[in-house]
């Protein structure tokens, strides 16, 4: 059988200088449901990246004195920006685009190009209001109090020369894919889109714009730029080599099985995109999930209202599996969540220490008190009284009770672990995590309640006529944790393998197939008391340090070293030789907890070494590919054992009492060897 291809996708994000937790909750989500797929054995490619074009991104970067390029490498490679996020919560996408990528550029004037050949692209005027933080057109009709339906800013009026998208030719295509199949979910999305959009009449799109040159050129006219979500849109199918020679997989992977995003641009993934693909003769995407938002105080979380929550903090609070647990465990996927400090602090303290922390800690503990950390041969479901067996196979289970005494519990707690993967999946499939995540509960509660029910403590008052009881209870404990790990693994992966640790799973007991095989842990696996997962947190005290952290975090303070008031006269200067270089290779000098060794391109043709004490700031493999810049006629000098040709320009400041370090990373599109004057 040929394995199972899934493809899924988060939208491409706008590169914000303040990333926050609603930024992360689709991600993680949607990392959770790739983790989901993989743990079947599926064939799985997860795709993120960032939309990186457009006239806001122009506007800022011409604010911050830099090129678009510059300000948006800065957000996306750069210290605490884009990619950092994912490392640290921990995302496991196979491909990161970046809509500035050469090949996505290239591609995205082919398929423009195409569209416009087959007669669905034509060039007009557009006069009508235009959302900058959007990226949006709108009609007056479709305007709320005369502002942004999306985002409720204001909209300035817009009229340019511009080609325009017949979108209103596939209006009844659209609006049949919505209403009669499965395509958008979830279901309540539907009618926003058929009764706001499409009912009222289609519009052609604008698809190009002349006021701003951030974008990507329209190559067939000069002037024009591709409107920011035909560009944005695109990358779903450039990313796997659509029109492009960088990857060779669109057969492979596409159509997408589900597309996930915010609730605010389902339009554009649920009408423009099906256009833009029935135009292109390519196949549609089988599904859209809509989700919900994270609302603050009662609004959408968003930097220009001041109100967002520094997933770094609390990360750093509260450790990156239990905000990854809390964003799933709480929210209903499809619907809006209202976060809170004090809400995520509770279910870090019900569920996390209180159910699953104290099931593992006390089963643990208890094989280690009663039986040296190995429980005896025979105590698993193999030894199990067969005269029994029939109770329990009508309870859905394949374990069984050697005394019928306790035969209740027992059966009660194996029949709701054994068949815990089908309910698992069937909330899985439906893009409802939190459902998943409640079935999971159910067998971990009963589990601790199980230990009450049977009194292992009492048990083991008389170890030669109660023993072997004991153990095997014990063994029905440490197999519902098996079990709860295994689905748990797709939302907190790093916990559940210091789970599977501590209760001596093999990599064979750790599988999809093994959740739904009651008995599959070895019966003498060895068990180790570990670390504490999820200690409590102290409610009061964890409140207080939030709060100064989001006070450091709005306004840090920060500190520059005073500027010199000696002169240097101009030829001094002009004989210091600042050239732009390239990082082929990058690694730590042994024996040195400061020093980075790095291999220039310096436009010579031949390496240029230089060695920067930069290694607390960088990690080499951030640096690959960077182009800097290098002070390179300095005269060469031995540290650690080898030569240093030159010296890297960085940026020093301090905060909060830190130092911190920028290395000056220019445009990519300046060549190695580029004077800079």
């Amino acid at each position: 059988m040929d394995q199972k291809k899934f493809y899924l996708t988060t939208p491409i994000y706008y590169p914000s200088d303040k990333l926050h937790i609603g930024h992360t909750y689709c991600t993680v989500a949607s990392d959770a449901i790739a983790r989901y797929h993989r743990l079947r054995g599926e064939d799985v490619m997860f795709l993120t990246g960032t939309d990186e074009h457009g006239q806001k991104i122009e506007d800022k970067a011409k604010e911050a004195g830099v090129t678009p390029k510059a300000y948006v490498d800065r957000i996306v490679e750069g210290p605490g920006g884009v990619r950092d996020l994912w490392k640290l919560m921990n995302i496991s996408n196979d491909r990161f685009i970046r809509t500035t990528d050469d090949y996505h550029v290239s591609a995205i004037q082919k398929i423009f190009k195409k569209m416009y050949d087959n007669g669905d692209i034509y060039k007009g005027t557009y006069k009508g209001k235009y959302c900058k933080p959007c990226e949006s057109f709108w009609t007056e009709s479709q305007l709320v109090d005369g502002k942004c339906p999306d985002c409720g800013r204001p909209v300035v009026d817009a009229e340019e020369e511009a080609y325009f998208f017949r979108l209103s030719k596939y209006a009844d295509k659209i609006q049949h894919l919505l209403e009669d199949t499965d395509f958008l979910q979830p279901r309540s999305r539907v009618n926003e889109m058929v009764n706001n959009f499409i009912k009222p009449g289609l519009e052609d799109l604008c698809v190009s714009r002349t006021s701003f040159t951030w974008g990507v050129p329209v190559d067939f006219d000069p002037g024009h730029v591709v409107y920011v979500w035909v560009d944005a849109l695109s990358n779903y199918i450039t990313a796997l080599g659509y029109m492009n020679d960088r990857y060779h997989d669109y057969a492979h992977y596409w159509p997408a099985d589900v597309h996930i995003v915010g609730k605010e641009i389902v339009r554009f993934h649920s009408i423009i995109w099906p256009a833009m693909l029935m135009s292109l003769g390519e196949p549609l995407p089988k599904h859209v999930f809509g989700h919900g938002w994270l609302l603050l105080d009662g609004g959408k979380m968003s930097k220009s209202k001041g109100n967002v929550v520094d997933p770094y903090i609390l990360a750093e609070h509260f450790g990156v599996d239990a905000l990854r647990f809390f964003l799933l465990r709480t929210f209903p996927f499809g619907t809006d969540g209202n976060f809170s400090n004090e809400l995520l602090i509770q279910t870090i303290n019900t569920d996390l220490a209180n159910d699953l922390g104290n099931l593992v800690s006390r089963t643990t503990a208890m094989v280690g008190k009663y039986f040296g950390g190995t429980l005896p041969d025979g105590c698993g479901a193999a030894a199990a009284d067969k005269a029994l067996a029939g109770r329990c196979q009508e309870k859905g289970c394949v374990g069984v009770i050697p005394e019928p005494g306790d035969i209740a519990c027992d059966v009660e707690l194996i029949a709701l672990a054994a068949t815990l993967r089908g309910r698992y999946e069937e909330a899985m499939d439906a893009y409802a995590p939190h459902k998943a995540l409640d079935e999971v509960f159910k067998v971990i509660q009963r589990a601790n309640k199980y230990i009450d029910e049977n009194t292992p403590w009492t048990l083991a008052k008389d170890m030669e006529q109660n023993g072997a009881r004991l153990a095997h209870v014990l063994y029905n404990l440490l197999e519902a944790t098996r079990v709860c790990a295994i689905l748990l693994t797709p939302f907190i992966p790093d916990s559940c393998g210091k789970i599977f640790a501590q209760i001596g799973a093999c990599e064979g007991c750790r599988t999809w197939d093994s959740a739904a095989a009651w008995g599959s842990l070895g019966d003498t696996a060895a068990v180790t008391k570990g670390e504490n997962l999820f200690p409590r947190v102290d409610v009061d005290k964890a409140l207080e340090e939030l709060e100064q952290a989001a006070g450091r975090s709005a306004a840090p303070a920060v500190e520059v070293e005073p500027q010199r008031t000696e002169t240097v006269d101009f030829d001094t200067f002009c004989r210091s030789d600042f050239r732009a270089v390239k990082v082929k290779a990058c690694e730590n000098v042994k024996k040195s907890s400061k020093l980075l060794r790095f291999t220039l391109d310096d436009g010579t043709g031949t390496d240029r070494q230089i060695l920067s004490g930069i290694a607390m700031y960088y990690k080499p493999e951030e640096l690959v590919g960077k182009t800097l810049v290098a002070i390179v006629n300095l005269p060469p000098r031995k540290m650690m054992g080898l030569e240093s040709q030159g010296m890297l320009i960085s940026a020093v400041h301090t905060e909060n009492g830190e130092e911190k370090l920028h290395l000056i990373m220019v445009d990519d599109a300046i060549p190695a060897g580029a004077k800079l004057c």
